[in-house]
């Protein structure tokens, strides 16, 4: 009698429990509960638990009334796709960028315009050249860090050019930055934020990739006149966001299990995108992939000629969920898959490439 292989998931984008710091959490939250239990369990209000709101302030260098905190930064990225973007808007996209984004300025009927992701970030001065060939764009939307789904990081020369070019032309760069903790190695690069002068940047991040998924807490940091605006659509959606959340992270922000918490996170990932990339260099030689500085995703192109939905549905017959690289792009290209190295050990990764390249075999 045959046993189906144990599944193996590549596909989501999010820690393995073993790697989440659940003891401090609890710890977080029996002091969040006793030390302002007025605050905690109250409505709130929109802009979020204000001991939070400060202390992302503070590690932002920016005054508080810049700092808007949501339920995760998918809650984020709405209000702000909902105050920026208007029906027939053009936005400036990565090509590939993460599907939930692109999704969500469909349903904004933006018109998106796909720039290439070069491994340093994406193509500035194909960007630069789309501008001055008079195409209009009111956003850019820039995953700087171990970007979703290719894992590339943008380099410091286009962070500045990027800001300049906002900066020339008129329009907002949305720096949404979940996995800019999460760097194993190399340096880390400034912040566009950082480098914007007169509000050209709006940044967002999450405590969902270091804290834990189920937390759902996300920040805006932007020009205190658009996180007001942000502020009033966030007021009518759902009075405050989740006090219960936002407290509990505090504490452990501001408790000395947040840097520790992401230690352990980094050094994981690190032996993951280790292994994933030397499984891949052993069993699948034809395909051609950048090992991630950080992160958790990592982006496989195949061959010429190469189905990778095909390959995906191949992939699950044997136990290996992974996701098609179609699903970031807009413009039908299949020739390639999106690895998450976050949520599987170092086994689960050898045993589902040896898989994944069995699956490649049988398509190719």
């Amino acid at each position: 009698m045959s046993t189906e292989p144990a599944p193996i998931s590549f596909a989501r984008g999010a820690p393995s429990l073993d790697i989440i710091d659940v003891d401090g959490l609890r710890r977080a939250a029996e002091r969040a509960f006793s030390k302002d239990p007025a605050g905690t369990f109250a409505y709130g209000t929109a802009v979020g638990y204000k001991p939070l709101r400060a202390w992302i302030a503070e590690r932002h260098g920016v005054p508080e009334d810049h700092v808007i905190v949501t339920n995760g930064s998918m809650q984020a990225d709405a209000f702000l796709f909902e105050t920026l973007v208007q029906p027939g808007d053009g936005v400036a996209v990565e090509r590939p960028s993460y599907d939930r984004t692109l999704l969500s300025l469909r349903q904004r009927e933006a018109k998106l315009h796909p720039v290439e992701l070069e491994s340093d970030g994406i193509n500035v001065t194909a960007l630069a050249e789309l501008l001055a060939g008079g195409t209009s764009i009111s956003l850019a939307h820039i995953i700087p860090n171990f970007q979703n789904p290719a894992g590339y990081t943008l380099s410091g020369d286009k962070r500045r050019a990027l800001v300049a070019l906002a900066r020339e032309y008129g329009f907002t760069i949305f720096e949404d930055d979940p996995y800019v903790e999460l760097r194993f190695t190399g340096s880390t690069e400034p912040t566009l934020l950082s480098l914007a002068t007169s509000g050209e940047v709006v940044y967002a991040s999450s405590f969902s990739k270091t804290v834990c998924p189920g937390i759902r807490v996300g920040y805006l940091v932007g020009d205190p006149e658009l996180i007001g605006k942000i502020t009033t659509l966030a007021t009518n959606t759902y009075i405050s966001p989740s006090m219960v959340s936002q407290s509990i992270v505090n504490e452990f922000v501001r408790g000395g299990s947040f840097d520790a918490s992401i230690e352990t996170v980094k050094t994981a990932l690190s032996q993951r995108a280790r292994a994933l990339a030397d499984g891949l260099r052993t069993h699948l030689p034809e395909v051609q992939f950048v090992e991630p500085d950080g992160g958790y995703f990592m982006w496989v192109q195949l061959p010429e000629g190469v189905d990778g939905d095909a390959l995906a549905d191949a992939a699950a017959n044997r136990g290996v969920a992974v996701v098609k690289g179609s699903d970031f792009l807009t413009d039908g290209s299949r020739n390639a898959l999106r690895l998450a190295f976050s949520a599987v050990t170092v086994p689960e990764i050898e045993e589902g490439v040896t898989r994944l390249a069995d699956a490649y075999r049988e398509i190719t």
